[in-house]
């Protein structure tokens, strides 16, 4: 048995989910924000047999876009903020992180 972890940007939370339960897939997900952008993610745990595991990558492939986005970026100094605007940067952003763990035991309690 394998442990696939997901991490997915919010805005595709919902089809990947749509696409999971379609093809039967059980899972589990919780909010989480991602350290770089502070954002909202959803890290999805799908539990599956080893001959899944593609199945589910390709539903994340499928679902899962990249899109560009302006952050600022603050430089790192110790002036007070306000004292320097930040020029906006385009970052790549979405997509999945994706982790496939071997799972040692499985129980359902």
């Amino acid at each position: 048995m394998k442990l696939v972890i997901a991490v997915v940007q919010d805005k595709d939370q919902r089809k990947v989910t749509e696409a999971l339960l379609d093809r039967g897939y059980q899972f589990t997900n919780i909010s989480t924000t991602g350290g770089l952008l502070r954002e909202g993610n959803v890290t999805f745990l799908i539990g599956v047999q080893e001959d899944q595991v593609d199945g589910v990558i390709e539903v994340l492939s499928t679902h899962c876009k990249t899109r560009e986005q302006l952050v600022n970026v603050f430089p790192p100094t110790i002036e007070p903020i306000g004292s320097c605007i930040p020029n906006p940067v385009k970052v790549q952003v979405g997509g999945a992180t994706v982790f496939v763990l071997d799972v040692a035991r499985f129980e359902k309690l």
